[in-house]
């Protein structure tokens, strides 16, 4: 399985290393640089690369690359599952995933990699049975810790790895009972010149947040669940009742667990939250340009779209741009060309605007294609899928949880093109 991890930073340095096998050499890793300096971006290094004896599987988060080794055949997406759920947990135990927070805590980051693989096979990776097996860290223990020469390693094994539910652990006890479920939408969409959509798609995620004393049973259910499509659960759903009536039933772990991720792919259900009217043109043999573009909604149910950020990546016949926004403020980059506008809320009775003109380089040509838009936004207390919870009822407890569903879409990779 896994021999090896390497977590390697965006200049390229290896910060941290973890075998559980043999030792692999870290000039394996030769073979990640090459594949990462052929790759124009980070997001675009190859999540497999082959070498001789070795496979790298890595993933990039939080601007730091984790790099797993194997030496024989696995399911690539079985490796990359498991980054991503060591990533997940560097972030539930230290707040934040990033290379200051991982070196300031590296005992305790060694003392989880241990606990999660064994002999370099996924063992305990619930964040439950994990924090009962290693105490988050905290800045009185880490005090304890260094006078007593103690480690955070707990005294004994989790209540619940050994049960039939090894994601819950027993005698949970809450004086306020509460569940809690995030209803997360990320639209990814190209728009062409005309405003005809190209490709878009719906990823969405079921957050939940379950604060309840003893061993609660819940069932949740939609208002229109054959919406779903390609749909991912967490382990403690149980899958057949979901297959006979499209209902979730499920014994919920303690506290902060995705329920589900999910994929609308299907065109027709995909509804596009905001229009963007563009006007760039250069012109032949002239040292200057035109731009406007505006902002607008669409199809929002009356919701307000806010936390909108426009972004352009200008050609390099562009020296410098003089824009007038009618709200937000706006920044121009001459050195990258990238050309940047928050918006922030957007008012349907006056639309927010950004217009002006472009100094181009002097007998230059014009540019080969206009630059494309990239935007991002938020809309809360809307799924634009038109996803809906129905109900959630709770069994095998007597006391009545406080419910509550929120709802949030926002922009993934959002594309205009001009």
């Amino acid at each position: 399985m896994i021999h090896s991890l390497f977590l390697i930073n965006s200049s390229g340095d290896i910060f941290l290393e973890k075998h559980w096998k043999s030792v692999v050499s870290r000039s394996v890793c030769d073979y990640f640089f090459e594949a990462q300096e052929r790759a124009t971006e980070a997001e675009n290094v190859p999540p497999v690369i082959p070498t001789p004896h070795h496979y790298l599987l890595s993933v990039y988060r939080h601007k730091i690359f984790f790099v797993a080794v194997i030496q024989t055949e696995v399911p690539p997406l079985f490796v990359i599952e498991f980054l991503h759920r060591v990533v997940d947990t560097f972030q539930d135990y230290f707040g934040v995933c990033s290379e200051p927070v991982i070196k300031d805590n590296v005992v305790v980051v060694y003392e989880v990699l241990e606990e999660m693989l064994d002999n370099g096979f996924p063992l305990a990776t619930e964040s439950n049975i994990l924090k009962e097996l290693i105490k988050p860290p905290t800045i009185l223990r880490t005090v304890v810790n260094t006078i007593t020469g103690s480690t955070n390693v707990g005294d004994q094994l989790p209540t619940g790895q050994l049960s039939v539910v090894p994601w819950r652990r027993t005698g949970v006890k809450y004086t306020n009972n509460e569940a809690y479920f995030d209803v997360i939408e990320e639209i990814d969409a190209i728009i062409d010149k005309s405003g005809s959509t190209i490709t878009a798609e719906i990823q969405g995620v079921i957050d939940a947040c379950v604060k309840l004393t003893g061993m609660p049973d819940l069932t949740l259910s939609f208002m229109n669940p054959r919406l779903l499509d390609d749909v991912s659960f967490h382990p403690c759903v149980r899958f057949k009742r979901w297959e006979s009536e499209r209902i979730l039933s499920f014994i919920p772990p303690d506290g902060n667990f995705r329920l589900l991720s999910y994929h609308v792919s299907a065109q027709n259900l995909v509804a596009i939250p905001v229009y963007v009217k563009h006007n760039i043109s250069f012109r032949d043999s002239s040292s200057h340009g035109r731009f406007e573009i505006t902002v607008g909604p669409k199809q929002t149910m009356g919701k307000t779209i806010e936390g909108v950020t426009v972004t352009s990546q200008m050609p390099k016949g562009v020296l410098n741009m003089s824009l007038t926004p009618s709200q937000g403020t706006h920044t121009f980059d001459p050195v990258t060309k990238m050309l940047s506008w928050d918006v922030g809320k957007i008012n349907p009775q006056k639309l927010p605007s950004l217009k002006g003109t472009m100094s181009l380089q002097a007998g230059a040509s014009k540019p080969d294609e206009n630059p494309t838009i990239n935007l991002q936004f938020k809309i809360q207390q809307l799924a634009i899928s038109g996803l809906k919870v129905n109900r959630l009822d709770m069994y095998g407890e007597k006391y009545k949880p406080f419910k509550g569903i929120k709802y949030m879409t926002k922009a993934g990779k959002f594309q205009v093109r001009t």
